[in-house]
């Protein structure tokens, strides 16, 4: 099936329905999701989104602690952009219909504090925001006119002058975006969808790690799509491990426990019930998420155990039950009491500050395509996100971007090339029964990364990293090239690009900067 629309948006959450909801009014939008529209990793976003609302606080304060936090490397300009728009990006999800708490009164928001932040300025809704601003977007999505929403359609690839038969390197000038091409789940069919402008909203990739809060479909779809498509990529080094991700290894993704948490009072602890931070870092239990997750992983192998502590009992019986509803249901249905119980925790592959690398309007290095959320490179991360800074990048940018596109369709006419752009060949290609093939390398990546390539890294992990994922990626190159595509197949293949990128990556970075932290790097 072949389809044309003016927007085309790739993924479903914050970044990709903002950015739908105000092109609109300006032509037909068609948002492809996964999976069910609902779920992705805003859904999953407990904490908040910060912003300084009121006079007690400042932007100065904001940008102050984002440059720190990123340890040197985001790009002030951004920065400044990104967290002097927030307020307004906070009133217009109000407008949406989101729901953030207020205080007593409810004339003014409740704001949290989390880890590397100065001042309260975490808007929130008890410890599920990411859901309530998923509801409250999604629903201003279904009831527009002019925004068709299409589950289960997984984007395989960006439409290019490739598909034009044309030979496109990363040194091609001009590479230009089509649309893409996407897998229809339910029927296994690949559809042609061709777009004036094109948005990737894709997520993460916090499946190429073992162990990970982000949820099952984040597997890097839209950073791997555009490294075949020649696009600009950056940072990809720096992923976040969130400390505290509750202890529960037969639960896949692993639930997080928020850093509002520890922001409410909640202290780390070793296993024998002893405060240990005050070895790492001042700030204690709220420093940097990067310090507090290595701090972590060194107490985890000097003790040799597999978790350690959150004793979240300080914060008091019903502030916890009121202010943490799903966390506290969560410990309880596995026999945790947190208000008389400590919360054993590890550390877990969170999120992913490099991507695809976009400008201030979030327009990548391919034509009519840009990228907010999550999948995108912007520069206001730098070497570590500051907590609570990612549903408000994915805001920011998706209205950065959804004015660009509009500006751009008015000025330009439908693609000529559209009409020369072939549908998918599956020609000859077999339907592979042997899903122990993709299941078992799938999980053999994903311990090679988590060994290797995770919260402490050396020259000769990345080495053996890279060796083994070289071997990976002969075979599942082999099997797609035989292979009828599938869903599991095309995100292995993702994942594997993924895994490729951070390893180069990692190794190109000769200091230890943010998240990259290697032992070798310590002696320079």
């Amino acid at each position: 099936m072949r389809y044309e629309v003016d927007f085309l948006v790739v993924g479903s959450g914050i970044a990709g329905l903002s950015f739908a909801l105000k092109v609109a009014a300006h032509g037909r939008v068609c948002i492809l999701s996964k999976g069910d529209a609902r779920e992705g990793s805003t859904r999953y976003a407990q904490g908040g989104i910060a912003a300084v609302m009121y006079d007690s606080d400042s932007f100065d304060k904001h940008i102050h602690d984002t440059l720190v936090a990123g340890d040197g490397i985001c790009d002030r300009q951004v920065v400044e952009m990104t967290i002097r728009q927030a307020p307004d990006r906070i009133r217009e999800l109000v407008q949406y219909g989101v729901g953030f708490d207020r205080d007593g009164q409810g004339d003014r928001f409740d704001l949290h504090r989390e880890g590397g932040h100065s001042e309260f300025r975490i808007l929130h809704h008890k410890d599920n925001t990411g859901e309530e601003i998923e509801r409250g977007l999604l629903e201003a999505a279904r009831r527009h006119p002019n925004i068709e929403i299409k589950e289960r359609q997984f984007a395989i690839d960006i439409i290019t002058q490739h598909h034009l038969g044309q030979r496109v390197t990363k040194h091609t000038p001009d590479i230009e975006c089509y649309g893409v091409y996407a897998l229809d789940c339910d029927t296994n069919r690949i559809d042609t969808y061709l777009a004036r402008v094109t948005l990737l909203a894709t997520g993460g990739m916090g499946n190429v790690y073992s162990t990970t809060t982000t949820p099952v479909i984040s597997t890097g779809d839209g950073v791997a799509m555009v490294h075949r498509a020649r696009g600009v990529l950056s940072d990809l080094e720096f992923m976040q491990f969130h400390p505290t991700s509750l202890y529960n290894p037969a639960e896949k993704p692993a639930f997080l426990i928020t850093e509002a948490m520890r922001g409410a009072g909640a202290v780390l602890k070793d296993r024998d019930g002893k405060e240990f931070m005050q070895k790492y870092d001042p700030r204690l239990s709220l420093a940097p998420r990067d310090i507090v997750a290595r701090a972590i992983d060194n107490e985890m192998k000097i003790s040799g155990r597999d978790y350690l502590y959150l004793d979240a009992r300080p914060i008091g019986k019903q502030q916890l039950i009121e202010g943490f509803p799903t966390i506290y249901a969560k410990c309880l249905s596995i026999g945790i009491d947190i208000t008389r119980d400590m919360i054993p925790i590890r550390p877990a592959a969170h999120y992913q500050c490099g991507g695809i690398k976009v400008d201030l309007r979030g327009a990548t290095s391919i034509h009519h395509l840009y990228a907010a959320g999550e999948c995108s490179c912007t520069g206001l991360h730098g070497g570590n996100r500051l907590a609570s800074n990612s549903l408000l990048e994915a805001v920011v940018y998706a209205h950065n971007a959804a004015m660009a596109a509009i500006e751009e369709t008015q000025n330009s006419q439908f693609k000529t090339q559209n009409s020369q752009v072939p549908d998918w060949n599956a020609e000859g290609m077999v339907l592979n029964e042997e899903m122990i093939l993709i299941t078992q390398t799938k999980r053999e990546l994903q311990e090679i990364m988590w060994n290797y390539v995770g919260i402490v890294r050396s020259d000769l992990r990345l080495q053996r990293a890279f060796d083994r994922l070289n071997l990976i990626f002969r075979e599942t190159e082999d099997l797609y090239n035989r292979s009828v595509l599938t869903e599991p197949l095309s995100e292995l293949r993702n994942l594997i690009a993924c895994a490729y990128l951070i390893i180069k990556m990692a190794r190109a970075r000769r200091q230890n900067v943010g998240l990259h932290y290697s032992l070798d790097l310590l002696q320079h």
